[in-house]
């Protein structure tokens, strides 16, 4: 349940004009270089709050009936820190270098009965709160909360009136903050009357200590009271997992597949050779297996024009996820912070879109497409339109209920220019080096002008066995790391271990080819040659799996709950299934595609 309401009109009328940089940004925990001479006044930005279990539900501080100064005063963010939600504006809270402050009085409120209420809910959704100190951010509770006994139950709130600051310094610079309430009695709000006006004191105190640590990265893990946890385990079971699986894959389809293949093309050989001087036709009726196909497996699909919009944007989207990872290896943004991350994400994704237009251009030509022109704007739109319309909704219930997560219209334009100006061009660009290069399709085998009948087939040939056993054993390579991976985009922790990350995208896409292939073979063996958008679909049903495993988190692994919530998770976990879909179904696709080739070329036909 939201306990905040719209948000008060200081948002739409104080709210200034945002620096949104394409760069990555800084964010708060980025090594600051600001020096400070003693009793220099140190700014310490309120940020946000919001329900501890709900990390995408966050809403302004100043949102709940606090100490709040006449004039709002907010901060200029980078686009990464928009993207992230975070809100910062200028406290009351009074702080200069290295001089301590013992118990200051921040403000005296008259709380009403509504205004009560509204830190009732708050506290009792453990609603935490983030302040930024000099780019570090502080993390606290709002209230206190105590439930204990069956018989007789007891149900307690307190507010929190009094903080106690605590920061470390070496020579000039501040290395760590934090904020405690331990030695601290919570003020009660139960047992109040409707019409009872409640009066607050809030205080603070600040504490400075040197340290001899000379960097904030030098410090010890855990040493900001571990909040919210930090960094993830190294988790060998599930790269052992993972390492077994592909090694048997592999091994399957190196082995076992290539010896039959060996055989199949000795025998086929060995065939066209003794029936060399029969027609074609007594050569078709004496034999079967993926031979006798070859006049039809290279026969273009139905709706080329949708598969190689599909073919484009998969490609753009393993260039995307290939760049990030290695731009987190090599170190180039602040991998503890979301909002760089997502920075890096959207200027990749405009400056990749020239490889979705090129290749979805290039293959459109090259099986005989016409209408160019038509295919490009599939290809534009084939995520940008689903995107945007769950974007919408997500950012609508985000917008209804006063959430920070909520964009503002300075960075939605920003976006807009970004894709106008960049992606949508670029990508229209590399759709007409790819028509202008393409060849025509290089096919081994000639293809007759009437299509073969094919035979009925078996269940376990069906498409829909095809695609549940395509697309559950890349999961299963998988489905481990991705535990940890959802632990860190819907949670609190914090995902640095980019190498084995960059391991496991590596065997993901392994497991898709060699299944491909594998299935592939299968289909050709029982005479059945539409396997272009079969290759697609069986391995591309991983992005089914993949959002299926969300809702099993949302509802066992997490404890999201609430609209806001519940419609980001789902909305943005449909949206991961779908992109999951386009890489391993362009990879599937053409490790098909090459493995067809070869083994036709290997073929002797007249």
């Amino acid at each position: 349940m939201t306990v905040l309401g719209h948000p008060r009109s200081w948002s739409c009328q104080c709210l200034p004009v945002l620096i949104l940089l394409l760069g990555t940004g800084h964010g708060p925990g980025v090594e600051g270089v600001t020096r400070y001479k003693a009793g220099d006044p140190v700014i310490l930005y309120v940020n946000k709050v919001g329900p501890y279990h709900n990390p995408q539900e966050t809403y302004h501080y100043y949102q709940l009936p606090v100490c709040c100064p006449e004039k709002i005063r907010h901060k200029s963010l980078s686009l990464g820190e928009v993207l992230d939600g975070d809100r910062m504006a200028e406290s009351l809270y009074e702080i200069r270098f290295r001089e301590n402050v013992e118990k200051k009085i921040l403000c005296h409120m008259q709380l009403s009965s509504a205004q009560v209420e509204q830190l009732r809910q708050a506290i009792e959704e453990l609603y935490y709160f983030e302040f930024v100190v000099d780019d570090l951010p502080i993390r606290g509770f709002v209230g206190y909360m105590e439930e204990s006994g069956f018989l007789p139950h007891s149900h307690k709130i307190g507010l929190w009136t009094h903080l106690d600051f605590h920061l470390e310094f070496h020579g000039d610079r501040i290395i760590f903050a934090n904020v405690s309430v331990r030695d601290v009695k919570p003020h009660s709000l139960d047992g109040l009357r409707s019409d009872e006006i409640l009066g607050l004191t809030h205080t603070y105190s600040v504490r400075w200590s040197e340290t001899s640590v000379e960097h904030r990265s030098d410090r010890r893990r855990g040493d900001d009271g571990g909040f919210f946890p930090r960094t993830l385990e190294i988790h060998w079971l599930s790269i052992i997992n993972s390492m077994v699986l592909v090694f048997l894959l592999v091994g399957f389809v190196a082995v076992i597949l290539m010896r039959v293949l060996r055989n199949d093309l000795a025998r086929y050989n060995l065939d066209e050779e003794t029936t060399s001087g029969s027609s074609s036709d007594d050569f078709d009726q004496g034999d079967n297996g993926w031979k006798i196909i070859h006049t039809d497996v290279f026969r273009f699909p139905p709706y080329r024009g949708l598969l190689c919009a599909v073919l484009g944007v998969g490609a753009q989207f393993l260039a995307l996820g290939t760049g990030i990872i290695v731009m987190a290896l090599l170190g180039m943004f602040n991998v503890h912070r979301h909002g760089a991350i997502n920075s890096a994400a959207i200027l990749l994704y405009a400056l990749t879109c020239c490889i979705s237009g090129y290749v979805s251009s290039h293959f459109y030509r090259q099986i005989g497409g016409e209408r160019w022109v038509w295919n490009i704007i599939l290809t534009t739109s084939l995520f940008s339109v689903p995107f945007f319309l769950t974007w919408s909704v997500v950012n609508s219930v985000h917008w209804a209920n006063g959430s920070t997560q909520a964009l503002p219209a300075t960075t939605i334009l920003l976006l807009l220019t970004v894709w106008l100006l960049v992606g949508f061009p670029l990508t229209v660009i590399g759709g007409i080096f790819g028509k202008n290069n393409a060849s025509p399709f290089d096919a081994p085998c000639r293809t007759k002008n009437i299509a073969r009948e094919i035979p009925p087939q078996p269940w376990y040939k069906s498409t829909l066995i095809h695609m549940t056993v395509g697309g559950f054993l890349p999961f299963s390579a998988i489905s481990v790391e991705l535990y940890y991976i959802f632990a860190t985009v819907w949670g609190r922790e914090q995902y640095t271990l980019y190498g084995i990350l960059f391991f496991v995208f590596a065997i993901l896409l392994s497991v898709g080819a060699c299944i491909s292939i594998a299935l592939t073979y299968f289909q050709l063996s029982g005479e059945d040659y539409r396997w272009w958008w079969r290759s697609v679909l069986s391995v591309g049903s991983t992005g089914l799996f993949i959002f299926l495993y969300s809702v099993f988190y949302y509802a066992r692994r997490s404890n999201m709950s609430g609209a806001v919530q519940t419609v980001e998770f789902f909305g943005y976990s449909l949206l991961t299934g779908y992109v999951f879909f386009l890489m391993l179904g362009t990879i599937s696709f053409f490790s098909s595609l090459k493995f067809i080739r070869y083994i036709y070329v290997n073929l002797k036909m007249d």
